[in-house]
């Protein structure tokens, strides 16, 4: 209960801040006034994002000897997109994911496949990242430099032996045989969340270059890995109000577009209602 008002509390006193200092009513005014086919196709991306992550979280439970049908790992992983955006500390979904999945291997064996298939996501975003700070020489290093700990910080925390995971990563990620499958899951899965970003932004009149969307971005994502919040509330806009002006735009468009993001993250993440009705409804008539 301590750990969820302190999350709670801090995301508001956050969200208050950055409404303070990035005019909260002129981004309100962008929010009232945004384009809902922009809107619309964030949220196309988002979902395509979560069908294509469940697809990389089954073909890493394959690497590792689990076998999980198709349309259950996107049921699943709906259901723990949901609870990642309702719950704090925004790992209790991916948790919850490794025990339901626990029928078709052992707990230790579905705990490894979640942990490595959100690392696969991290690694996939710092791939674009870093090479995109190089090309376009923003001067971001040391943003960027936290981006890549506070990825790790967020993978490590589930990774009490990292050591015994040497050997599952390598037949997860790295073998012969998915390797080319995770590259292009991970790129494409980074497009799609970077677009429906990008897509929100244009949404409230924002227009983001190329060059942002790839090194701006990602950092403006990756604030939403800090514990102390719910969903990345109040961190991500934060981070979008204060990068956005490195792009030509302002703090307000900034805050309007993060809110509108977190927005399409909880709608896109309403689908794991109807799993989890459907689980509980086969549940009962057993």
């Amino acid at each position: 209960m301590i750990g969820l008002t302190l999350r709670l509390g801090a995301a508001l006193v956050l969200l208050a801040l950055v409404w303070h200092f990035a005019n909260g009513r002129a981004a309100i005014e962008r929010l009232a006034q945004a384009d809902w086919r922009w809107l619309a196709a964030a949220v196309l991306a988002v979902n395509l994002q979560t069908m294509l992550s469940a697809l990389r979280w089954r073909l890493t439970a394959a690497a590792l000897g689990q076998r999980i049908e198709r349309g259950h790992a996107i049921g699943e992983y709906y259901l723990a997109q949901l609870m990642n955006q309702t719950l704090p500390g925004g790992v209790l979904g991916d948790a919850s994911r490794a025990v339901r999945a626990r029928h078709s291997a052992d707990l230790l064996r579905s705990g490894q496949a979640v942990v490595i298939e959100r690392l696969a996501g991290q690694i996939a975003l710092a791939a674009v990242l870093l090479p995109a700070l190089v090309v376009t020489g923003h001067g971001l290093w040391a943003l960027g430099g936290l981006a890549v700990v506070a990825m790790g910080v967020s993978v490590a925390g589930a990774l009490p032996k990292l050591r015994a995971l040497t050997k599952p990563l390598y037949q997860a990620l790295l073998a012969s045989a998915v390797r080319n499958r995770q590259i292009a899951l991970g790129l494409s899965i980074v497009a799609c969340n970077l677009a429906s970003f990008a897509f929100c932004a244009y949404a409230v009149g924002a227009t983001l270059p190329l060059s942002a969307i790839v090194t701006l971005v990602p950092l403006i994502l990756s604030a939403m890995l800090v514990p102390l919040s719910i969903a990345g509330w109040g961190w991500r806009e934060g981070a979008a109000a204060a990068l956005f002006p490195l792009a030509g735009a302002t703090p307000e468009a900034g805050l309007a577009a993060s809110a509108a993001f977190g927005a399409i993250l909880l709608i896109s993440a309403l689908p794991g209602l109807a799993w989890l009705a459907r689980g509980q409804e086969i549940t009962g008539t057993r």
